[in-house]
């Protein structure tokens, strides 16, 4: 088998990371001016959104995007590159000096293998941190509503408006759910008014969430210039509940692949589904094997040593086609495993096998 930093190696290294990086670009267009046409129509007669408002929100929407594209758009760069080497001969004379088809294959896997570890480990935290960016001008985009929540693995804050120009910020430092009452600890309640000047702040060392109302427990209110009043208990009205609660959940892709596991640890402590989050962490270990599945699958279509004339057409949505298929199944899969059907990483990994199994098992039967 042919060595992978030979120069044979690296010249294939290099035609894939090249033809990876041309195909994006060209994703990435396509995608950006698309959604530069939906915004303008959705934003069309508001005066109140600039140019520089709606190129920001294209751009912090491209990643989510592309992270989705990303299987397709390995596909596609691989067979240009292998259809190159067969379309100049290049795949005749590199079989004809004695090597196998896997040495070909080699290079170009570690190569997609490696594009898929700097996918996880640098991309995927710009990707979230823009993600984040996203949901904050989508939010400004489509409500006016001061309400918002967000969740860290430090805790809960929420955002509410109380009328009279009011605005209280709620912190609870943990969260532990219990025969569906949920339990905060650690809380704190600043009141602030449309100068954001604090007109009171609330502690508690424990309050529970009960019929729009938080029941505080061991309670201190500090005003200014005035001395702490201490109280045992203090019901505190509040629009959310618990539905709400879990509806306003961070998107899995709003965090970062290095955060996932203390997020799953947080949330797994305070007593929530972590289902959605696992499956998150798992397909991004797996995605470097997956785009490697992708690759066996382009070269079945575009590897062969020759193409004849009205045969590219047909390689070309033949290996589409399967592409999208093997993506199609897999989103079946994982949805499954979103919802504790089958688990999490069955989901996530069995895709992957059964298509590189399936696509090994076609190259060896070629090479016989």
């Amino acid at each position: 088998m042919m060595k992978p930093n030979s120069i044979l190696g690296s010249y294939l290294i290099k035609q894939t990371i090249l033809n990876f990086l041309f195909v994006l670009a060209v994703i990435c267009a396509i995608i950006m001016m698309f959604d530069m046409i939906e915004i303008l129509r959705k934003t069309s007669g508001r005066h109140d959104v600039s140019v520089g408002f709606l190129l920001q929100y294209v751009v912090a929407k491209l990643p989510e995007t592309v992270d989705k594209v990303v299987p397709f758009v390995i596909m596609v760069s691989t067979m240009i590159a292998f259809w190159r080497l067969s379309k100049t001969n290049e795949f005749v004379i590199i079989r004809a000096s004695g090597v196998s088809i896997w040495g070909v294959l080699t290079p170009v896997l570690l190569a997609v293998f490696g594009i898929g570890l700097f996918w996880v480990a640098v991309f995927n935290p710009i990707s979230a941190k823009l993600y984040e960016l996203k949901e904050t001008l989508s939010y400004r985009l489509s409500t006016d509503n001061p309400n918002a929540f967000l969740f860290s693995n430090k805790g809960l804050w929420i955002r509410e408006g109380k009328g009279n120009d009011t605005i209280a910020i709620i912190n609870a430092g943990s969260l532990n759910l219990q025969d569906d009452v949920l339990w905060l600890r650690d809380v704190s309640i600043i009141e602030v008014d449309e100068r954001t000047q604090v007109k009171r702040r609330i502690e508690a060392f424990v309050a529970t969430l009960e019929d729009g109302e938080l029941n505080l427990r061991d309670v201190r209110i500090y005003r200014a210039g005035e001395q702490a009043e201490i109280l045992n208990n203090l019901k505190y009205p509040t629009e959310m509940n618990l539905q709400r609660i879990k509806d306003n959940f961070v998107d899995p892709e709003a965090i970062s692949f290095w955060n996932l596991p203390d997020t799953i640890k947080f949330y797994e402590t305070s007593g929530f589904s972590v289902q959605r989050y696992k499956m998150r962490y798992l397909s991004l270990i797996a995605l470097p094997f997956f785009l490697m599945a992708m690759v066996l699958v382009a070269g079945i279509f575009s590897l062969k040593a020759s193409q004849r004339q009205g045969g590219v057409l047909l390689m070309i949505v033949s290996g589409i086609a399967t592409g999208f298929t093997v993506y199609f199944t897999s989103q079946v899969v994982s949805a499954f495993g979103i919802n504790s059907y089958i688990p999490a990483w069955f989901a996530v990994w069995v895709p992957a096998i059964i298509v590189a199994s399936i696509s090994i098992s076609v190259y060896l039967h070629k090479e016989e």
